[in-house]
């Protein structure tokens, strides 16, 4: 029997290539590699010439994926994607047409977040959407951490006064860590992970969640009464939730103008959580309570990557980076080939697979 057919849409950068790709191979499967995104492509031919094959197209193109997928009919297995390559329901049609030699079986996503994906339309066409959850749980704890940080202390404008050759000393003195209330949104494996090293950090932590179960943390949290009451009582909120039909839009301008004066707002969840607009006029008011932003989660990103954040001096914008660490990536990309394999071999017992 031929083996299994996948597409690396998007695979580990640097030497966690290597890693990912014997990984895949070592479980039979044949590789097509998409070099899009591979930094040194000259060197990843010459080092997996013969073993893989290659292609080069931009995946956040639904035409060209589409094309990708399914050239000369044969299609692919599975795809596996980094990046949250979309997968809408033109996608799923025809990669999961079960005329093409290989219709598609499998998504799989080295990462937690699912929402790249039309997950309905998945369910219909018969294709199994598996991620990684909680493998980059503590890398983005850390990160929101580093956000507070930075804004509470006002780095990126001294970094910038510095730059331009301004001695620039504050205003007023800093708010230490201990006089500092973190409200986190989401109790999963992040929200937790930061809950706990904010308390060891002297930190006061305070919760809300939308899941009476939420995931259980070394000491327990502090419950805020309501979202609402968590806004108004925290000097710093970090968002920590999936993004869901629930919570599509869950701050916009009235939650904004619910915070508590010079506060700031974290986000390393997802784009869509946040109105960024009402977040860009609340940034560009003074008579709004919010300070500042640290945002790492755009509504648009990669290729269309665009905000109305752009350009303000109290936004703190990153390209959703804040699970890329080097043991994060190793975790997701191998247990994404993991389950991609046992998936395909109709192994699924212990898989993670999200419904439609």
């Amino acid at each position: 029997m031929a083996p299994a057919r996948v597409l690396l849409l998007d695979a580990a950068p640097g030497a966690l290539l290597d890693r990912e790709l014997e990984r895949l191979l070592g479980h039979g499967l044949a590789i097509t590699l998409n070099l899009r995104r591979v930094a040194d492509q000259a060197a990843a031919r010459a080092a997996w010439a013969g073993r893989v094959d290659f292609t080069d197209f931009d995946a956040f193109d639904e035409a060209a994926l589409i094309a990708e997928t399914v050239r000369d009919g044969i299609g692919h297995h599975a795809v596996k994607s980094r990046g949250g390559v979309p997968m809408r329901e033109a996608f799923l049609a025809a990669a999961a047409d079960p005329g093409l030699a290989h219709p598609l079986r499998v998504i799989g996503r080295a990462g937690a977040g699912t929402d790249h994906v039309d997950r309905a339309a998945a369910a219909r066409h018969g294709v199994a959407v598996t991620h990684t959850p909680g493998s980059n749980a503590t890398a983005v704890a850390e990160f929101a951490l580093a956000q507070l940080l930075a804004l509470t202390r006002d780095l990126p404008a001294y970094n910038e006064a510095a730059h331009q050759g301004r001695w620039s000393t504050p205003a007023a003195p800093a708010v230490g860590l201990a006089e500092l209330t973190l409200g986190i949104v989401g109790l999963g494996r992040i929200g937790v992970a930061l809950a706990e090293r904010a308390t060891a950090l002297g930190i006061a932590v305070q919760a809300c969640s939308r899941d009476p179960r939420p995931r259980p943390a070394a000491a327990p949290v502090p419950r805020a009464a309501s979202l609402a009451a968590l806004l108004a009582t925290s000097d710093v909120v970090s968002l920590h939730l999936p993004l869901t039909p629930r919570t599509r839009g869950l701050i916009g301008r009235a939650e904004l103008a619910l915070m508590r004066p010079g506060s700031v707002l974290l986000n390393t969840a997802r784009g869509g959580i946040v109105d960024e607009q009402a977040l860009a006029e609340a940034l560009r008011d003074p008579a709004q309570p919010l300070a500042a932003a640290a945002v790492d989660t755009f509504a648009h990103e990669h290729a269309a990557f665009a905000s109305p954040l752009f350009g303000l001096p109290n936004a703190l914008l990153t390209p959703h980076v804040a699970g890329m660490t080097r043991g994060a990536m190793a975790t997701a990309a191998l247990a994404c080939a993991d389950h991609i394999a046992a998936l395909l071999g109709g192994r699924p017992e212990g898989v993670p697979v999200v419904g439609g």
